[in-house]
């Protein structure tokens, strides 16, 4: 069996040919080609903008609350929790679960903050010594963090730069906040200090949430010393999470016994709802978006296929005549496409690259956080999404060319050697 491929060497002969092609037929291959690269860029970009937008917003959510909560089985939607103790049986154990990242207590009370001239509701949310600052160390435009510790209460607060604009307010200034007793009924005040300003663009979750030591909302809900609302659970890989809730579910049932709290894990998904269903809308439009300029470029290869065909006709007469076969000869303008399909995908991809690496340096093109929760059209560029969009485009591709292709078996020799 010979090792040289013919159909190989004339496909290479006929592509890096120089000034043998037809005005014409240069003019349409070419436009195949930049369907091909535009194509791919714009498929590149668009798995990049809309993964990096989702990643962005879910993990701006999850900072605010973590990926699973572990709260009393009592509690209802609101901000307003039934109170659990901190020391239970299972928490080392979850602790050393394999994909736990960090667990912390927290503790929640919906208040109000009270300047000269303004009134605005806000969520206390009470944070311990176990607290991971990394998310809001990230989004801190202000200040600094402040420190928690059981041994002695701190008055500093965190809030956002919303509400400071809102209500006029620094870093440094007073701040009168105000809440109900749910079971005494009666109104109790505190006064902090602002420690630090935080913007996340997250503006559902920044106009509500102040934090705040939680030995403050211990001692406003008359709990004692180890009460808290629950657990915040984070974990390294999101796509683990349901699994994760799972397991956290059947350990804290496994040690329940009767007449005792029962905790129940909400997942990240279960409390914001809205917020994760909208971004799992997101993937239908990629989807829609990657079919719909895959087929374009497909027909766009096709057309430019049918013309190079049209331009060899007498060259396919000629090999038909010598005795070659039908399918050698598509394989010859296969070879064609696919070189023509390589160079298009090169300049794609560069393209691609280029512009997600400067977008993410520089964040050229901006966005209304008011309406999109970030500042900037984020991209996320994967290894894994370039090897699967590049794969997926020269399949379809090649695929769709075997149909033009069959127009060789149609060609009489006699007929396309006088064929001008």
């Amino acid at each position: 069996m010979s090792l040289f491929n013919t159909e190989l060497f004339i496909a290479r002969r006929i592509f890096f040919a120089k000034g043998t092609s037809r005005k014409f037929s240069e003019s349409i291959v070419s436009f195949a080609v930049f369907g091909i690269a535009f194509g791919l860029f714009v498929m590149i970009l668009s798995v990049a903008i809309v993964t990096g937008f989702k990643k962005e917003v879910r993990n701006k959510v999850i900072g605010f609350g973590s990926h699973i909560q572990l709260v009393n089985f009592d509690s209802n939607s609101s901000y307003e929790t039934v109170p659990v103790s901190r020391n239970q049986p299972w928490l080392q154990e979850i602790r050393d679960m394999k994909g736990i990242k960090n667990v912390q207590c927290f503790a929640t009370k919906p208040g109000i903050i009270k300047t000269d001239d303004e009134i605005h509701g806000i969520v206390l949310k009470g944070i311990g010594p176990d607290f991971d600052w990394s998310f809001f160390k990230a989004n801190l435009v202000e200040g600094a963090i402040f420190p928690v510790s059981d041994s002695t209460k701190c008055d500093d607060v965190l809030i956002s730069r919303q509400v400071a604009l809102l209500l006029k307010l620094k870093v440094g200034d007073p701040l009168y906040t105000y809440f109900l007793n749910e079971e005494t009924k009666t109104q109790k005040m505190r006064k902090f200090k602002i420690s630090g300003i935080f913007s996340t663009s997250l503006e559902e979750f920044d106009r509500s949430f102040v934090l705040a030591d939680i030995a403050h909302l211990r001692k406003l809900n008359d709990w004692k010393p180890d009460q808290i609302s629950g657990f915040e659970i984070s974990i390294n890989d999101f796509s683990e999470l349901g699994n994760l809730t799972q397991q956290i579910r059947k350990l804290t049932l496994k040690y329940s016994k009767e007449d005792e709290t029962v905790l129940r894990p909400v997942a990240i998904t279960s409390k914001y709802p809205q917020i994760f269903d909208w971004l799992n809308l997101l993937d239908m439009n990629v989807w829609v978006i990657l079919a719909l300029i895959i087929l374009v470029a497909g027909f766009n290869m096709v057309s430019g296929l049918l013309i190079l065909i049209l331009e060899r006709t007498t060259m396919i007469g000629v090999l038909k005549a010598v005795g070659t076969g039908n399918w050698s000869i598509r394989k010859i303008f296969i070879y064609i496409s696919t070189f023509l399909i390589v160079r298009g995908m090169l300049w794609g991809n560069l393209a691609a690259i280029a512009f997600c690496l400067i977008q993410a340096k520089f964040e050229i093109f901006k966005l209304d956080p008011a309406s999109y929760y970030l500042t900037a059209v984020p991209v996320n560029l994967k290894i894994s999404h370039l090897l699967l969009l590049n794969a997926g485009t020269v399949i379809v591709t090649l695929l769709m060319l075997l149909v033009p292709s069959w127009y060789i078996t149609k060609i009489a020799p006699d007929k396309a050697i006088r064929f001008d």
